[in-house]
């Protein structure tokens, strides 16, 4: 047996904390591509995980918390979502879990680095391998902020989910006000978008200052959570607009209930009860929420 300590990776995301991964082996894909530094790793307890710039984009073990309230939240309260638009996305994670939904036409994924997307492929098939093979999948490589610019994205999608990292590079656009007001341009009535923004924890001021933005630009605007074990912070702060619909509307449950239940589809971490108590927040959190 031999005594060499396990390579490490540590995300120091938030100043003054940081997370350390143990890896099993070497990295199994590292490079540069024009927009980040992408690295793919197995490790021993989160199973395996893609960074960008370092920061920690997914893993295996816990994605399910992610994607799937993201996707089935809004699906399910909506009822009919025949186009989906995911901004970012290219690990298509998400798109997998979209495209669970038979009355689902087409899903469109704007990601801005194509490498992200060639290598998950190769990477992630146990998470996205069904919607590769999709039609009703479509890939565009493509910045999503000119994407939503485009005369034929107009009033075009049910939903809009936003996958995007962090505020900071490429990224910092789809923190803008030009950007939500192209998302709210290619809502369908009644549509829905929905956006990860940070765990507030530790990045409080991303959900007040989106929020307000948010208020400016949509008629609707609200948060609900999830925990997703390696964003560290606990509480995950995702946030959904739209033109005049409502998501966490109580009176919806029992409807969702039954929808969820004839969809047959399987999840790890969505379930109806978990849809309803998402929009129960923590009086620490309903305080950073202008």
């Amino acid at each position: 047996m031999s005594d060499k300590p396990a390579e490490t990776f540590t995300e120091k995301l938030h100043p003054g904390y940081s997370q350390v991964m143990h890896l099993k082996g070497s990295l199994i894909a590292e490079e540069k591509s024009q927009f980040q530094h992408i690295k793919f790793f197995d490790t021993e307890r989160n199973g395996r995980v893609m960074v960008l710039d370092d920061i920690v984009q997914i893993t295996t073990r816990d994605e399910c918390a992610y994607s799937e309230m993201l996707t089935h939240v809004p699906m399910f309260e909506h009822g009919k979502v025949q186009s989906v638009l995911i901004v970012g996305g290219g690990d298509m994670a998400i798109a997998e879990e979209a495209l669970k939904h038979k009355g689902v036409k087409e899903v469109v994924m704007a990601e801005i680095d194509g490498r992200v997307v060639d290598l998950s492929k190769e990477y992630f098939a146990s998470l996205n391998a069904r919607a590769v093979k999709d039609k009703r999948f479509k890939i565009e490589i493509v910045d999503a902020f000119d994407y939503l610019a485009r005369p034929d994205s107009a009033r075009r999608f049910d939903l809009i989910i936003a996958d995007r990292p962090d505020p900071v590079g490429p990224a910092k656009v789809l923190f803008a006000d030009t950007f939500y007001k192209r998302v709210l341009a290619a809502l369908k009535p009644g549509g829905f978008a929905v956006f990860q923004n940070g765990v507030p924890f530790y990045q409080p001021e991303e959900l007040t200052d989106t929020l307000k933005q948010m208020k400016k630009a949509f008629p609707k605007c609200g948060t609900y959570l999830s925990v997703v074990p390696t964003y560290i912070g606990g509480f995950m702060a995702l946030t959904w607009v739209s033109k005049g619909g409502k998501l966490g509307d109580p009176k919806k449950a029992a409807a969702i209930s039954r929808a969820f239940k004839a969809s047959k589809i399987k999840t790890d971490y969505y379930t109806p009860a978990i849809h309803q108590a998402a929009f129960a927040i923590p009086a620490w959190i309903q305080r950073l929420i202008p």
